[in-house]
């Protein structure tokens, strides 16, 4: 079982306003909140982010490079991977693979896949 996962970002507030928006959505709480970071709670699971030292941003992320590809959030229906879909996009969210929506991910795969600020690749999920 995974106990947790730290991300670090490029611009805490920016990533703390979209992450706000977003795991909430998911049923995440606030969990810890810092002068360099904060976290948010799903049951015993929990998800971090940090702000980057300024001596490393001038290496962005890319999901391609070596490292994390994506992150993966199930839902317990399609219509709630519809519903977010359409709030997300409401706030600018920029989506990928949207000429294949809902089967980007394969036939049966019901997905929906964006970035958050940093490019880093998330993905609704339905699965039966």
């Amino acid at each position: 079982m995974i106990d947790h996962i730290e991300i670090y970002v490029r611009d805490l507030a920016r990533s703390r306003h979209f992450y706000d928006f977003f795991l909430t959505e998911l049923g995440f709480e606030s969990y810890q909140n810092w002068s360099q970071g904060c976290s948010y709670r799903c049951q015993e699971f929990y998800l971090v982010f940090v702000q980057t030292e300024a001596a490393f941003l001038e290496n962005d992320y890319h999901r391609k490079n070596i490292g994390l590809n994506h992150l993966a959030f199930s839902l317990p229906t399609k219509t709630d991977v519809d519903d977010l879909r359409h709030k997300l996009l409401s706030n600018g969210v920029t989506e990928l693979y949207s000429s294949a929506y809902p089967y980007a991910g394969g036939p049966g795969h019901y997905a929906f896949f964006f970035e958050d600020p940093d490019r880093i690749k998330l993905e609704v999920v339905w699965k039966r």
